[in-house]
């Protein structure tokens, strides 16, 4: 049977009517069959549509309820035209999207991980139509599997109709919208495969979101900041495994609030960390996830929208100001970030077009039961793209330094927190995600090969090998990895009585057989001191004095150990509650002694581990470190060496009971005199003021196999720093 034209157009309009139509661009706008006329209009709900050529204005016929036709021949093809619609008696003039075609990217640049954020999602462009420069924002999504897309937002009535969107190459679809402003909000309506309506989509390349409960995605122009970090941009390329970085690791919604108990907003963050980071020694901060989140109480570890900085704390615009004064200050910015999965948001990457795009149907593989949440399927070209996109984008748009890779573990092992029924093996019948393992290879090399200053950190809880070895040597090229077995050790050992410490301690020495086998972070988190774990200070054992003295004490072995430094948020005066992401932290205890003390002490260590590079120079070498005494179990006494590529030497003793020591010695290889440096039991700590000599010479007395020693005098529950002159 022979299809009419009046047949076709019917099929058409009645797709455009129900939002299901995928072409457009072949029915409407400028290039519609000669023969039917020069000009098809689709506006629905309005009363009235004329074509505004300059001072020319001719009325549209109206061919349906909502569809408007120039019969009349004019070659319209390369002319700039308007739209004057009269909506109910008021006039709105309308720069027609469809006379705007082959407007879009060439495969590469909407393939390569560096250049497919500047081009998916909303992007502001300039284009030239009839001699004339027409700025607008052109929207690209990934959606091949939806059988039709519209634009739907404030600008439309958020009406699925009024803007469908054109099926084009590689399963993405494209609308340019012209004189569209800035601070437009936004969504996709999708159909699914077999028609079906699908909530409205948030844009997964979104620069910018709402909150609750329109969670939409609003246009924003990254080319407006003025970045003023010039100096701290073009700084030497340095090799951070031989630097000292001292992370502070911070809840942007929990540090401090305002005298309502309201959000710091970025600008007010920056302006009251800042000074208080760099008054207290710290050489980075490092941020919980500020991708955008639907759910504040997952601290953003459930992100919906990877490519925006979460508008809780204000826009973008914010961010970039907050990053922009650290590094005026001097100081790094390292973002946490999720790959290893994402919420089940209707808004979100869930089902994005009516099936399984970004993760494995199969919840064996594709559903974390931890988190309740999809796990991104890595097999898939595009989602390792997206992924890898995402990281360079917030090194590029926001010039962070580094990211902390959140559960690389649960990436790396397809049974991770699973019975033997939940997983599917891997092609070679074992349990590695080879996939996942591939693309954080890629990730990396992506990383250090654009921006060679940056750092990425895996927070990897296993003895998966190599984690922090380039990929060249067979490793996952992260270039450093949180000591989860350090942590986890060191605080199971401190959490004892003083008076059962010996009898571990080979639980506190254990962490130096390995201490060498990564580049190190030692991470005190926010995930020690949540769930009923209790703060850092309240896992110390005895009365306030004591407890107090045993963070001293533990403190400053951290910052003596071999690895990076990082402390969660509190942490840094003793606080003494469990973090509340609902509250600020517990500033009053400022108000006593004990607290200022411990502040004091961390200011400290901070500056004394970032001046002496005996502390940090060599961390990821062995001959960076050398036991002086690592078997005194009975006075649970342990001292070390720290050396320095210039061959400088900072001797460490910690003390881990109550028990002082008038005349305690011990063996160095050295002959020489030691100086102390500092003292955790020193009385402006709030310690016990116990005497220690400031200055202590050898004596060619053997000791320990060595024929030098030292005598000491050692306060109770504390660490002492002395350099070798």
């Amino acid at each position: 049977m022979k299809i009419t034209t009046l047949d076709k157009t019917t099929k058409i309009y009645n797709q455009l009517s129900h939002a299901t139509c995928s072409d457009p661009f072949s029915f409407i706008g400028p290039f519609i069959d000669p023969k039917q006329g020069a000009l098809r209009v689709w506006m629905p709900g309005a009363d009235k549509v004329e074509l505004v050529i300059d001072e020319e204005r001719i009325e549209l016929d109206r061919e349906e309820a909502s569809g408007f036709i120039l019969k009349q021949p004019r070659d319209l093809h390369l002319t700039h035209y308007l739209l004057a619609v009269d909506w109910n008696g008021t006039e709105q003039l309308i720069d027609d999207p469809y006379q705007y075609h082959n407007i879009y990217a060439e495969y590469d640049e909407l393939h390569t991980p560096k250049e497919m954020y500047k081009h998916m999602g909303a992007q502001f462009v300039t284009i030239e139509r009839d001699g004339k420069q027409v700025s607008g924002i052109r929207f690209l999504v990934y959606a091949p599997h939806a059988c039709a897309c519209s634009l739907v937002g404030e600008f439309n009535q958020w009406d699925g109709r009024r803007t469908p969107m054109q099926r084009l190459d590689y399963g993405i679809w494209g609308v340019f919208i012209p004189n569209l402003p800035e601070g437009t909000q936004y969504k996709f309506e999708l159909k699914g495969p077999n028609g079906e309506g699908l909530p409205h989509k948030a844009d997964p390349w979104g620069a910018f979101a709402e909150q609750y409960p329109s969670f939409a995605s609003i246009t924003y122009d990254h080319s407006r900041y003025q970045w003023q970090d010039t100096q701290w941009q073009q700084r030497p390329i340095t090799e951070k495994r031989k630097q000292a970085l001292s992370f502070y690791e911070l809840h942007p919604g929990s540090w401090r609030r305002d005298n309502n108990g309201d959000f710091l907003n970025y600008r007010q963050l920056a302006d009251q960390l800042i000074p208080y980071l760099i008054d207290m020694g710290y050489t980075h901060v490092e941020l919980m996830p500020v991708s955008e989140h639907p759910f504040y109480g997952s601290w953003g570890y459930q992100p919906v929208g990877l490519f925006a900085p979460t508008s809780r704390y204000g826009s973008p615009d914010d961010f970039k100001y907050f990053v922009d004064q650290c590094h005026q200050a001097g100081l790094g910015v390292v973002l946490d970030w999720v790959p290893a999965h994402f919420p089940s948001d209707d808004h979100g990457l869930a089902n994005f077009d009516g099936t399984p795009l970004f993760h494995d149907p199969d919840p064996r593989r594709g559903w974390h039961q931890d988190w309740s949440s999809y796990i991104y399927d890595l097999g898939r070209e595009h989602v390792r793209r997206f992924l890898v996109s995402n990281a360079l984008y917030w090194f590029e748009q926001f010039h962070i330094d580094g990211i902390r890779v959140d559960a690389v573990a649960s990436m790396l092992y397809l049974d991770y927190s699973r019975s033997h029924d939940q997983w599917i093996p891997n092609v070679d019948g074992g349990n590695e995600n080879h996939d996942a393992i591939a693309t954080l290879k890629w990730m990396n090399e992506e990383v250090y090969k654009y921006f060679p200053n940056a750092m990425t950190i895996a927070e990897e809880s296993t003895a998966f090998p190599g984690v922090s070895a380039p990929t060249f040597m067979g490793g996952l090229g992260f270039g450093f990895k949180w000591n989860m077995g350090w942590m986890h050790d060191s605080l199971a050992y401190i959490k004892e009585d003083p008076v059962h410490r010996k009898y571990h301690h080979d639980t506190i020495t254990f962490p130096l057989i390995y201490a060498h086998s990564e580049n190190y972070v030692l991470s005190l988190s926010h995930d020690e001191v949540v769930y009923g774990k209790g703060s850092i200070h309240n896992k110390m054992p005895g009365d306030e004095w004591q407890q107090t003295a045993n963070l001293r004490a533990y403190l400053g072995y951290m910052y003596a150990q071999p690895g990076k430094k990082l402390n969660f948020m509190g942490t840094e005066f003793g606080q003494t509650g469990e973090w509340d992401h609902d509250d600020q932290l517990q500033w009053f205890l400022l108000d006593f002694e004990r607290h200022q003390g411990v502040q004091a002490l961390t200011r400290d260590l901070n500056k004394l581990y970032c001046s002496e590079k005996a502390l940090h120079e060599l961390d990821s070498e062995p001959r960076g470190f050398e036991w002086r005494l690592q078997d005194a179990a009975d006075a649970s006494i342990l001292a070390h060496e720290r050396l320095s590529d210039r061959g400088e030497r900072i001797l460490v003793i910690s003390n881990f009971t109550p028990v002082p020591h008038e005349a305690f010695r011990l063996g160095v290889p050295l002959q020489g005199t030691y100086q102390l440096l500092l003292n955790s039991d020193d009385s402006k700590y709030f310690g016990s003021g116990y005497e220690v000599m400031t200055s202590i010479t050898t004596d060619a007395i053997q000791s320990e196999g060595l024929a030098q020693s030292l005598t000491l005098r050692i306060p109770p529950l504390a660490t002492l720093f002395y350099k070798l002159s």
